[in-house]
């Protein structure tokens, strides 16, 4: 080898290092290490650059948009709901979250589906009485293996295709392809879990509980005429064991209901008193059927799903003070509708309209998107913050948000489009149609993950252009005796150590072509090493580190390292088994 390979594999191994040891984000690491690539001449800014027009990259930016559309409109969080239910048991539960989240993550990709779904299933957890370290790990690794099943399920898979078109010069895998290999691996994953989970996984306590803010807030909210809790009983419609909330009371035709029972009926425009925690109420305002009363949020001059929800404290010198809500129109005066009261964790238990407010106040609004600007500096309030995360879903655009992702996965499957090309059109759609704003849908691509697989792709690139990956290629021919067999399992077992030390998407492609290398050398079939590195980049399950998800889940399941290693490690080496089984059984070489 030349010096540049030399010195390409130095800076691969300090950026694998960086990612070990460092807190600095993997963006940065990865973009610097092409930064230096470039500037010492191993790489023309042409190909530094080549990641950023790779189809596979620009396809999972359009898919982050989709699956915002969907989050957007409530269709998850109705999916969610009617997925989860009431289980009895720990392994009913486990059944009912992974096996629906399988099929989700097979045809959305698996990263925004488990961001959507880690408050649903937290919110669930404690509803049910179950550990939420027994449900959140199951969570990421139904993901994880369900984005196997298909091209679009992980980002890895579409980043490999894409480069794989880029070398072959076809049209790439098929829509349902990779099920060979994902549908065993997934009913395998499941079943390893439903047996194991009760010994292998700890109940932890998450590191963050929602019960820190014990602010406790009056809320009301109203049954909507026709909506799908009318006609339910409290118990059916889940209300009554909410996380952080209470239902003390309902108000029926004027009259006030106290200590209401379970099985107690619900009417169109029963008007339901909560008292809870400020993420609670935040919650409620997103489960379809339920609405602020109609006469405070009528009159206001947008949209509800396009307002936000504001946090304010009431001054001393608010012209407000010492009268009734009702009584001093603040919904007319301010164009904000109080959806909920705090004071100082006093019981509220009274109509909204009927508290008198006074100094010191929090107040829950939903207001205009103007509200903040022209009351941050008033006198009125105290304090002004939008509340992260309150927006309130479109869910009248539920059904046809869900109707552009089947009709996407449709076209894809078919063969009319391209899977690039489906989720550009997909992606449109969903903004024109407005089930997702402009805004939103900007805000829904997760740059850093571009970044990163833009720059890998980029490094990639230096290993072919230095020789590096055709001297790896030819060690690892001479280590396997030209036997594809061995080079092949020596491939997906580097492609593993890399998936578990870096992210699963820059262990992918910078095995790419050093696995392309090891078939040209070998005279084989490139398609069962391509094969290796999706699945083998995609099953990151020993570490937090390895796969986005799994570090998603850490926090919000309370989890410790040797979690992931006691669980993960013995369901990585069974699929392991199982892959180089399949593989040259179904893609020959």
């Amino acid at each position: 080898m030349g010096w540049e390979a030399w010195f390409t594999l130095a800076i691969i191994g300090s950026c694998f290092s960086a990612l070990l040891l460092s807190k600095v984000s993997a963006d940065v690491i990865i973009v610097g290490g092409l930064m230096i690539l470039l500037l010492v001449g191993i790489l023309t800014p042409q190909e530094a650059l080549s990641g950023m027009a790779n189809e596979g990259m620009a396809t999972v930016a359009l898919l982050f948009i989709v699956a915002a559309g969907l989050k957007d409109t409530g269709a998850i969080g109705w999916l969610s709901q009617a997925m989860l239910g009431r289980p009895k048991s720990i392994i009913v539960a486990q059944l009912r979250l992974m096996a629906p989240v399988m099929a989700m993550s097979a045809v959305l990709n698996n990263t925004p589906v488990v961001a959507m779904l880690i408050p649903a299933v937290n919110d669930w957890a404690k509803r049910q009485q179950f550990s939420v370290s027994k449900l959140m790990m199951p969570l990421s690794y139904a993901a994880i293996v369900g984005g196997t099943m298909t091209l679009i399920g992980t980002s890895t898979n579409l980043i490999v295709n894409g480069l794989y078109i880029e070398q072959s010069g076809t049209t790439g895998l098929g829509m349902w392809e990779l099920a060979y290999l994902g549908l065993p691996a997934a009913l395998m994953v499941l079943l390893y879990t439903l047996f194991t989970s009760k010994w292998l996984l700890k109940e932890r306590l998450p590191a963050i509980s929602q019960f820190d803010n014990m602010r406790e807030y009056t809320i009301e909210m109203e049954i909507t005429p026709d909506g799908p809790l009318a006609g339910s009983t409290i118990e059916q419609a889940g209300l009554r064991q909410l996380p952080g909330l209470f239902l003390s009371a309902i108000e029926r035709d004027g009259d006030l209901i106290p200590a209401v029972s379970p099985r107690t009926q619900l009417l169109s425009s029963d008007i339901l008193i909560f008292a809870g925690v400020v993420d609670s109420v935040v919650d409620l305002q997103k489960i379809r059927g339920l609405q602020p009363p109609s006469e405070q949020h009528e009159e206001l001059n947008s949209q509800r799903h396009a307002r936000t929800m504001v946090e304010v404290v009431v001054s001393n010198s608010c012209p407000l003070l010492g009268q009734t809500i009702r009584e001093g129109k603040f919904r007319a005066h301010y164009n904000a509708a109080i959806i909920a009261v705090a004071r100082n964790g006093e019981h509220l238990n009274q109509k909204i309209g009927d508290i008198k407010l006074s100094a010191g106040d929090t107040l829950l609004l939903e207001a205009s998107p103007y509200f903040i600007e022209r009351q941050r500096n008033s006198r009125d309030f105290y304090l002004v913050s939008t509340l992260v995360g309150a927006k309130r879903p479109n869910h009248d655009k539920a059904a046809l948000a869900m109707s552009i992702m089947v009709a996407m996965i449709a076209v894809v499957t078919i063969g009319w489009l391209s899977m690039f090309k489906a989720a550009f059109l997909a992606a449109g759609v969903m903004i024109l149609t407005r089930c997702i704003t402009p805004g939103s849908a900007r805000r829904s691509v997760d740059w850093q993950v571009l970044i990163v697989i833009a720059a890998s792709i980029g490094i990639g690139a230096a290993l072919t252009q230095s020789g590096a990956a055709s001297a790896i290629a030819h060690q690892l021919v001479t280590t396997a005796g030209a036997e594809p067999m061995l080079a092949l399992a020596l491939i997906y077992l580097m492609t593993v150590l890399c998936t578990e030390m870096i992210t699963n998407n820059a262990a992918a492609v910078l095995m790419f072509p050093i696995a392309l290398m090891t078939a040209q050398q070998l005279d084989v079939s490139m398609m069962p090493f391509i094969i290796s590195i999706m699945f083998a980049a995609s099953c990151s399950f020993a570490t937090p580190i390895g796969y986005q998800t799994n570090l998603m889940v850490y926090g919000p399941g309370g989890y410790h390292f040797s979690d992931y290693l006691r669980f993960g490690l013995p369901i990585t080496l069974i699929l392991s088994v199982m892959a180089l089984t399949i593989i040259p059984i179904v893609w020959p070489f």
